[in-house]
């Protein structure tokens, strides 16, 4: 007896969330005092494009991360995932956004730097923004690197051993680093193809 076959339909949010980052993990290390676009405006774009992004902090899962619009108090954001329960190797890209009081408290998280310098050994994109610079001086990543970040950190970096570069995003093989918001944009398609590289270079190695 003939039976007629179904077909399954994918639900519509699946079907949304296809895109050339469909499959990718990013991981967004950040704290209290962020510039909230430097955040949100990565964060909406990279999901647009199909990625799955993951807030993850010092702070327990759950707890809120104060966002800052310059000088004021922004939007509070839940954190997904604790800094000691994340793993590079569970991840594509990171991503570290700025304003100044979240890298500073970064700098003064062990596990925060140990994640940073863990995903630089792994050779996968790192891209940061504004003062976010920073945090790559303390994971001993600064030296030697062409990079960018707020003018106003370009000595700390200069003195860091870093090469300073006054443009809109700067590419050191798998670094990424722009100056501050107004770059956003330069900054979100440096990364997307940063992670689009990595997908080609992956599906060349399982093929052969």
């Amino acid at each position: 007896m003939a039976t007629d076959q179904v077909e399954v339909q994918e639900p519509d949010h699946e079907k949304a969330n296809r895109g050339p980052l469909d499959g990718k993990r990013v991981a967004v290390v950040m704290t209290d005092g962020v510039e909230q676009v430097e955040y949100t405006g990565p964060r909406t774009f990279l999901e647009q494009q199909g990625a799955q992004v993951v807030l993850i902090s010092p702070k327990g899962v759950g707890a809120a991360v104060q966002g800052m619009n310059h000088d004021d108090k922004g939007d509070l954001f839940p954190v997904e995932m604790n800094i000691q329960d994340a793993h590079p190797n569970d991840f594509d890209a990171l991503l570290l956004p700025g304003g100044e009081q979240n890298p500073l408290a970064l700098r003064k998280s062990p596990e925060s730097i140990a994640f940073i310098k863990e995903f630089y050994a792994a050779d996968k994109p790192i891209a940061a923004i504004c003062h976010a610079p920073w945090v790559l001086i303390d994971a001993g990543i600064a030296e030697s690197k062409n990079l960018t970040s707020w003018p106003d950190i370009q000595d700390d970096m200069k003195q860091a051993g870093a090469e300073w570069i006054d443009q809109e995003v700067v590419i050191d093989e798998k670094l990424i680093t722009s100056r501050k918001p107004d770059d956003i944009p330069a900054f979100n398609e440096a990364l997307m193809k940063a992670l689009m590289v990595s997908a080609d270079l992956s599906n060349m190695g399982a093929s052969s």
